[in-house]
C-alpha cells in the first residue's frame, strides 16, 4: 500500500501521511530497495485512529495518545483518554452553570453596595489585569470615584460572572462582550441563549466523536497485537 493509497481515503496529501509517520503518529512503514515505503492495513488503521482521535481530544492530545501506543505505553494511552473525557465533564458542569445563571438574570436584584475591584476579583478568583482586560473590551463597565478608583455595581458583578463562566467555556472576549451588551442594553438573553446552545452542540458532537475515536482507537490496538 502506497502513502497515496492511504491519503486518498481521508482526502489528505501524501505528505501529510509522511509527516504523520515522521511525528510518531504512525508505526515506521517499510522500505523497497529502491526508498519507496509500503504501509499496511495496519497503518491504515492507525492513520484511521489518529484523524478519529483529532475532533475528540485535539491535534495535541490524539499525537500524544499515538505515541504512547507506540511506544507500548497503554496505561499513558488510557490516563490521557480519561482526561479527555474528564475535561467534557467539567465543561459539562460548566455549561449548566452558565445556563443557570441565565436562567437567574430574570429575578436578578441590585445587592446594597457596590464591589472595588479587589472584592470582585476574590469573588471571582481572578487576577486584577483579567478584569481590567475584560474591562478594555467592553464587558464590564464600572463607573469611576472623583479618585479614579473603579466602583463595581450589582449589574457589573453580574456581568463580571458571565463572562467568567462563558471564557471557561472557550468564548472569545468579543463575543463575549456582544452577549453582556445586549443583555445590558436589551435587556434580553436571546443572544446568550443561542450561544449556549452552541456550546452545548459542541459539546455533544465531541462527545460522539469521544465515542467514534475509542472505536477507532481499538481497533487499532487490536490490529497491532492483542492488548497486555
Amino acid at each position: 500500500m502506497r502513502p497515496a493509497d492511504l491519503a486518498r481515503e481521508h482526502g489528505i496529501s501524501t505528505q501529510a501521511v509522511r509527516n504523520y509517520e515522521r511525528s510518531g503518529f504512525l508505526p515506521p512503514a517499510e522500505r523497497t530497495p529502491s526508498g519507496y515505503r509500503v504501509y499496511t492495513e495496519v497503518h491504515a488503521a492507525a492513520l484511521r485512529a489518529f484523524l478519529a482521535l483529532v475532533p475528540a481530544f485535539g491535534h495535541l492530545r490524539a499525537g500524544q495518545i499515538m505515541n504512547a501506543v507506540h511506544a507500548g505505553a497503554v496505561d499513558d494511552v488510557l490516563l490521557a483518554v480519561d482526561r479527555g473525557h474528564e475535561q467534557l465533564l467539567r465543561d459539562r458542569a460548566t455549561l449548566d452553570s452558565v445556563s443557570n445563571a441565565v436562567r437567574d438574570l430574570a429575578d436578578f436584584e441590585p445587592a446594597p453596595r457596590p464591589r472595588s475591584i479587589g472584592e470582585l476579583d476574590r469573588r471571582l478568583d481572578v487576577t486584577p489585569a483579567t478584569l481590567r482586560s475584560w474591562e478594555q473590551a467592553g464587558i464590564l463597565v464600572p463607573p469611576r470615584e472623583p479618585t479614579g478608583y473603579r466602583v463595581f455595581r450589582a449589574e457589573d458583578v453580574r456581568d463580571a460572572e458571565l463572562a467568567h463562566l462563558l471564557r471557561r467555556g472557550g468564548y472569545p472576549l468579543a463575543r463575549i462582550a456582544l452577549v453582556v451588551e445586549q443583555i445590558r442594553t436589551a435587556g434580553g438573553t436571546g443572544t446568550l441563549g443561542a450561544a449556549l446552545a452552541d456550546w452545548r452542540h459542541r459539546l455533544r458532537a465531541q462527545g460522539l466523536a469521544m465515542l467514534a475515536a475509542s472505536a477507532r482507537l481499538n481497533e487499532y490496538l487490536t490490529a497491532r497485537a492483542p492488548v497486555p
